[in-house]
C-alpha cells in the first residue's frame, strides 16, 4: 500500500463500538512482533520511545532521533504507523507543520498531537491549538497524505483527582468541536476512566474517541460498548516488558 492508502485504511479502522486496539510499541522490533501477531496498525508511545533510548518524556528525546526510529519502524512493517508526536516539537503553527512534514517523510500516516504546553504549564487555548491543528492539516494535504490527526486533550491527565473529571467534560467537548473544525480526525482523552463520562464524551464529541487503558479503566469489552472508537495502552507495554526483563535477570543471576 502507498502511504496515502495506509492512512485511509487506518482511518477506516476507527469504528465506535468496534474500536481499533493499539498496543503501543517503541522500536522496529516491537512493531515487527505485533505485526506478526496480527496487529492491524502500529502505534508508538512517546514515553516508551524516549525511555527506551534513555530519555525522559516531554520532547527530551531529540527530534532527529525520533525520525530515525520512525523510519526504521515504517521500513520494517507494511502496516499503518501512527506516531505519538507530543506537541510536534514546536509552539508556532508553522514550525509544527515543518516538523510534521519531516515525520511524513519518515513514513508516518497518523499522529497524536497534544494540547498541553510541553515543557511549560497548562494547556494551549483552544483557539490557538486549533490553529496549530489547521497548520498540520494543511501540511499533510500538501504532501498528499490524509493524515489521521488524533487530537489529544490533557484536561483529564492534568487533573489527578478523578472526582473532578466530570466538571471538565464540557470543556473537553468544546475542545473536541474546535479541533474537529480545524481538521482533526480523532479525539484522545487519556486518564478519563469513568464509564459514565466516557459514554458522555463519545455521545457528545464530534470525533471518534480514543481512551487509554489505565488502572481503574473499564475492561476492553466495556470500553467498546461505551462507543469508543480507539483504545491505546500508552507506556503500559514498555513498563511491563522492562519489569519482565528485570525479573528474568533476577532468575538468571540467582543461578550463577
Amino acid at each position: 500500500m502507498t502511504q496515502a492508502e495506509k492512512a485511509k485504511t487506518f482511518a477506516a479502522l476507527h469504528q465506535p463500538g468496534d474500536p481499533l486496539v493499539l498496543y503501543n510499541i517503541w522500536d522496529a522490533g516491537g512493531a515487527k512482533t505485533i505485526a506478526k501477531a496480527g496487529a492491524k496498525a502500529v502505534a508508538t508511545g512517546s514515553w516508551s520511545v524516549a525511555a527506551a533510548q534513555g530519555y525522559g518524556d516531554g520532547e527530551a528525546i531529540p527530534l532527529d532521533l525520533v525520525l530515525t526510529l520512525v523510519s526504521r519502524i515504517t521500513a520494517t512493517v507494511d502496516l499503518p504507523v501512527t506516531v505519538d508526536f507530543e506537541g510536534a516539537y514546536a509552539q508556532a503553527p508553522s514550525e509544527a507543520a515543518a516538523n510534521l512534514s519531516r515525520l511524513l517523510d519518515a513514513g508516518a500516516i497518523g499522529i497524536n498531537f497534544e494540547d498541553q504546553v510541553v515543557a511549560g504549564a497548562g494547556l494551549h487555548a483552544p483557539a490557538f491549538q486549533a490553529e496549530r491543528i489547521a497548520a498540520l492539516r494543511a501540511a499533510a494535504d500538501a504532501a498528499g497524505v490524509p493524515l489521521f490527526i488524533n487530537a489529544r486533550t490533557d484536561l483529564f491527565l492534568k487533573e489527578r483527582d478523578r472526582s473532578k473529571h466530570e466538571a471538565l467534560l464540557a470543556e473537553a467537548v468544546e475542545r473536541a468541536a474546535a479541533y474537529a473544525e480545524a481538521g482533526a480526525s480523532g479525539f484522545f482523552a487519556p486518564a478519563l476512566v469513568d464509564p459514565g463520562l466516557i459514554k458522555q464524551l463519545c455521545d457528545q464529541a464530534e470525533l471518534p474517541v480514543n481512551i487509554m487503558m489505565l488502572e481503574g479503566a473499564p475492561s476492553l469489552s466495556e470500553v467498546a460498548a461505551l462507543g469508543v472508537a480507539r483504545i491505546s495502552y500508552g507506556p503500559g507495554p514498555y513498563v511491563e516488558a522492562m519489569a519482565r526483563l528485570a525479573e528474568r535477570f533476577g532468575e538468571a543471576s540467582a543461578l550463577s
